[in-house]
């Protein structure tokens, strides 16, 4: 059974869907399908892969995501862009992600909206973590800047993904879906909708419910800008205390009820299952994914 093109399930109205590919796994994804008839909960439509993972030039690294990207459509989801940094990004960097890119041909590239990037004496820093910057006009056509670098030097339509924070910078002047849309328009960006990290986000800093706060950001962005999903889980925390995304756990009631929302306002949108910590064999996390497209096929069938 050969694996369908991202644009054939975009012309069936069906919804990709993926999972993050980490180390422990790099066998189990190259590994021969036995009885693919019979193993229909074990399919997936695209792997995803950090982009700074593969920079090395040559050796194993570099040889696995060649053949990784000849079985399955490569999403390249990169975390050290630092897109809001005001620094401008390392040189260095982007043209690793631009070789990258030439040869793995991905169908969807993104990072976040954070910041990483520094100047100390004249020599670029990375911060070694996603710090959150503030919504302000200053940010914005900073921001908008890198983004048309990296999308000028790769060809690409870059994805912007909303971050999860543990502080709120002070400066803010806009509220975050308006920061992000605009981004779109100044750029013809898209964006990357993670709806574990709206939960997070609603456990650290909202006093609405985690349900509503999400579906009503959600609703402040436009269909068309959306050109991915991400579904992951967190670690439960007692109330008040503070949640950390960490990709530890099977997505929540929370996160499929959000999913179901997100595909009735976005439509079919591709979808990634995330897991990075307490990583589950391979085969538990496809049936993660297995949950996903049982829901997306829900939720399209009854459009």
């Amino acid at each position: 059974m050969p694996v369908k093109t991202i644009g054939e399930f975009k012309s069936e109205n069906k919804v990709a869907i993926g999972v993050g590919l980490r180390h422990p796994h790099y066998a189990d994804v190259l590994a021969p399908s036995l009885n693919i008839e019979a193993s229909d909960s074990m399919q997936i439509d695209f792997v995803e892969v950090h982009s700074e993972n593969f920079f090395a030039q040559g050796g194993a690294s570099r040889a696995l995501i060649k053949e990784v990207a000849e079985k399955y459509p490569v999403s390249l989801h990169s975390t050290a862009l630092g897109l809001g940094s005001k620094a401008s990004i390392a040189g260095g960097y982007l043209e690793s992600l631009s070789e990258l890119a030439n040869i793995v041909n991905p169908f969807l590239m993104s990072d976040h909206a954070a910041f990483s990037w520094s100047e100390i004496e004249g020599e670029s820093v990375h911060a070694g973590d996603l710090l959150p910057i503030a919504f302000n006009e200053k940010n914005l056509k900073n921001m908008a800047n890198n983004i048309d670098a990296v999308q000028q030097l790769t060809g690409k339509r870059l994805l912007i993904e909303n971050l999860s924070a543990y502080l709120q910078p002070k400066d803010s002047i806009l509220i975050e879906t308006d920061f992000l849309v605009a981004l779109t328009e100044l750029t013809q960006c898209g964006l990357l909708i993670d709806l574990n990290n709206l939960v997070v986000n609603a456990n650290n800093f909202s006093d609405i419910p985690a349900l509503e706060y999400a579906k009503d950001w959600l609703q402040k962005i436009p269909a068309h800008v959306v050109g991915e999903i991400h579904l992951a889980g967190f670690t439960p925390v007692a109330e008040g205390e503070l949640a950390i995304d960490d990709h530890s756990q099977p997505i929540s009631d929370h996160g499929w009820q959000l999913y179901e929302f997100a595909l009735q306002r976005f439509g079919a949108v591709p979808t990634l299952i995330e897991w990075d910590n307490n990583l589950p064999s391979w085969q538990e996390l496809l049936l993660e994914a297995h949950k996903a497209r049982i829901v997306s096929e829900l939720v399209m069938n009854n459009e």
